[in-house]
């Protein structure tokens, strides 16, 4: 599974992901949306390629950009499945201790 949350923990990342969310973009129009330099965005551009949120494509001397749809679909299940897990831990940890009396305990 691609490290999807460190690719989404950076605010530029998240930005190009905003704006490729309404079509593909040429690696130039990526580049005229922020105040940092190509090289840097660039950077940004590989991080989300190496985790596969994003595809790149050549047309011509042009690269393009979308988004991969796919991949934030199954990392966003996995994490509701993780979340739910934790969830039914501590639920089945507070109902032991419910059923067990305990707080009771610590009233008196």
């Amino acid at each position: 599974m691609p490290n999807v949350y460190r690719a989404l923990g950076d605010a530029t990342r998240r930005q190009i992901l905003s704006m490729l969310k309404q079509g593909c973009k040429t690696q130039k129009e990526i580049v005229e949306a922020f105040d940092i330099s190509q090289p840097g965005i660039k950077k940004h551009l590989n991080i989300l390629l190496e985790e596969g949120i994003i595809s790149e494509s050549l047309n011509g001397k042009y690269r393009i950009y979308s988004i991969n749809l796919n991949i934030l679909q199954i990392a966003s299940h996995e994490m509701l499945q993780y979340i739910g897990e934790l969830l039914d831990d501590q639920l089945v940890s507070l109902k032991n201790y419910v059923e067990k009396g305990e707080f009771r305990d610590e009233e008196e």
